[in-house]
């Protein structure tokens, strides 16, 4: 994945697409921010699911961020974070359709036997193990919830 992320910087620097060349810098440092902080842990560097955890934290940050700007009046804001959010997202899986996410819900509570809220932790190791960075933890977190009857 650092492959394709490098790949697509140079291209969008050859380009001259400043948002692309901007927001793959991000991506760039991010990854590197991340590196260096493992290292006092004994790692070289991120691994992918890591990699997947800081593409998938960056796109729920411009989320915040262009809510907030469409919130405060601020159209212009609100395009450069959804601008953004494309471009992170195109080194993502694919993220489950509907139809799959309440399957991927279901899926989890019945292999792990989730009966209850004390069983949610069983259900979202479940689900960050097979469906990692294909969709939003926080919103299936919620729906774990409930369906466990919280």
């Amino acid at each position: 994945m650092r492959e394709r992320i490098a790949a697509a910087l140079k291209e969008a620097q050859k380009g001259k697409n400043k948002r692309r060349t901007l927001t793959l810098r991000l991506i760039c440092a991010a990854l590197t921010d991340r590196d260096i902080a493992l290292r006092g842990k004994g790692k070289d560097r991120a691994d992918a699911e890591e990699v997947l955890d800081i593409l998938t934290r960056m796109v729920r940050q411009r989320e915040e961020s262009s809510k907030a700007y469409r919130e405060g009046g601020r159209p212009e804001l609100e395009q450069q974070e959804l601008e953004e959010i494309e471009i992170i997202r195109e080194f993502l899986p694919k993220q489950l359709s509907e139809e799959e996410f309440q399957a991927a819900i279901v899926a989890a509570i019945s292999e792990t036997g989730a009966a209850s809220l004390r069983d949610m932790g069983k259900a979202m190791g479940y689900l960050k193990e097979h469906y990692r960075g294909k969709l939003d933890m926080g919103r299936a977190g919620a729906s774990v919830k409930v369906v466990l009857g919280g």
